[in-house]
């Protein structure tokens, strides 16, 4: 009787082949093996390699497969799946080499046109993180332009996955410190949870080993391995665009991980709205969490971070260096340490004191400096031009909508362009304090994340500022 029940098997597959393409075929179809058939209560027992396999199988071919079994079996049998990892495969360029430990696990039970049981899998006990330890929280210097990312960031390292800022979302240009954080987030939670598997991985690298795995035939370890993790880190998500393939895999294991609670950290130098060839399935999962912008700190966190550094490197550089290079470097950490280390090298080589006219040699050799640096008049200029109204109207008290929008806009595009406090900000325009010009900025990014058309205004706006320069 078993014969004849590998045989009605047998003619599932030979139906569904005729209804996919091969190449579907071989991939998804092939690897399945039938294990048996309880009469009893009508089951069909199958082998497959992985709980994305089976994830995907129920996904995409749920109806194929209820029918042809009710044209093969005849009657309403159920399809329940066993997940056995192939033994065979190896995980290749994860971490150190680790592989997840193979799976046996138990079957789940669906008809073929019901949803899955999500699975528990074994999971190996020793992963290397790839974190930088010199990238903590001792060293990321709180300021304006970070104070929430950096909050929320130390709440997710002290309870991952058990808060709402899950996914945490971080976006900002480069240099303004966003792997650091990610990385500090890392550490802190490794340092907290010593158990918990916790992985920092950059964008390239995540496509590098999926286009590895996928020729070597090892996806489904490679997917597994990704599964089993606590805590999963991704740095420059941006660099997956228009990379189809390496995204679908990235949402099952995404999926996976929010289903079963694990904290998802990304970082990337837009927002998800501007994500580029990411479908709207990611996207939603990408915005359901927390979405935190950091932007390129202004000349007080500069200045902050400059000090910080010298007092941790036993740096000797006089404070008017210090204010210079915190003004010229562009509101980039990255330039900042750049600069810093060039004064250094050029004063021991040169046996040379660190001075002034060290300094201006090196930023102009290091920093691309901006000869024609944006004010607040020039800002104010073309929001009053692009919304049509006058600069007393935005000064005034009004709460007119038009001067109200055109108020907060100035306020968001020059905290965006300038080095100023939110403090000077608000006086240079219409005398108002920090926490107006707080509220003015978070209105505007609230905007931003949603209306497509307001987007464009303020892309218009900041396009005419290039024009003038």
């Amino acid at each position: 009787m078993q014969k004849s029940h590998k045989a009605l098997w047998d003619n599932c597959l030979h139906l569904i082949r005729q209804n996919v393409t091969e190449q579907i075929y071989t991939t998804w179809f092939e690897p399945i093996v039938f294990e048996s058939y309880n009469e009893q209560d009508a089951t069909i027992l199958v082998q497959v390699p992985s709980m994305f396999f089976y994830e995907y199988l129920e996904q995409n071919f749920v109806r194929l497969l209820g029918w042809a079994i009710a044209n093969s079996f005849k009657n309403n049998a159920r399809l329940n799946y066993r997940i056995v990892t192939d033994k065979t495969h190896n995980l290749t360029q994860c971490a150190e080499g680790e592989r997840p430990t193979d799976i046996d696990g138990p079957a789940p039970t669906t008809r073929a046109n019901q949803s899955p049981t999500t699975l528990d899998a074994a999971v190996p006990q020793v992963l290397n993180p790839q974190l930088d330890p010199k990238k903590s929280f001792d060293t990321f210097i709180e300021g304006d332009s970070n104070k929430l990312p950096r909050t929320v960031g130390l709440s997710i390292a002290d309870h991952p996955g058990k808060s709402t800022f899950n996914p945490f979302f971080i976006y900002g240009p480069s240099g303004c410190g966003k792997t650091h954080l990610i990385n500090a987030i890392g550490v802190r939670c490794k340092h907290v949870y010593s158990q918990k598997r916790v992985l920092y991985v950059s964008a390239r690298l995540f496509q590098v080993q999926y286009t590895d795995a996928v020729r070597r035939n090892t996806t489904n370890d490679f997917i597994n391995f990704y599964q089993s993790l606590d805590v999963l880190i991704v740095d420059d998500i941006q660099e997956w665009a228009n990379s189809p393939k390496t995204l679908d895999t990235f949402f099952h294991i995404f999926d996976h991980l929010f289903r079963l609670g694990k904290q998802i950290i990304l970082a990337s130098d837009r927002p998800p709205v501007d994500l580029l060839g990411v479908k709207d399935r990611l996207l939603t999962r990408f915005s359901c969490g927390l979405i935190a912008e950091l932007e390129k700190p202004n000349v007080q966190l500069c200045l902050d971070i400059l000090n910080s550094k010298c007092r941790r490197d036993g740096l000797k550089i006089p404070a008017d260096v210090i204010q210079y290079i915190a003004q010229t470097a562009n509101g980039s950490v990255r330039d900042l340490e750049g600069v810093l280390n060039s004064l250094m090298a050029y004063s021991i080589v040169y046996n040379s004191s660190i001075d002034m006219r060290l300094a201006e040699r090196v930023i102009k050799r290091a920093v691309k400096v901006d000869n024609h640096p944006l004010t607040i008049d020039d800002i104010l200029e073309k929001v009053c031009q692009h919304f049509g109204v006058a600069q007393q109207h935005v000064f005034s008290k009004s709460r007119k909508r038009d001067y109200v929008e055109a108020r907060q806009v100035s306020m968001y595009l020059a905290k965006k362009y300038t080095k100023m406090p939110d403090s000077r900000i608000g006086q240079l325009i219409g005398g108002r304090d920090h926490s107006t010009v707080i509220h003015s900025c978070t209105t505007i990014e609230k905007r931003l994340k949603v209306d497509k058309a307001f987007v464009d205004e303020i892309s218009s706006i900041e396009h005419s500022f290039k024009l003038k320069t």
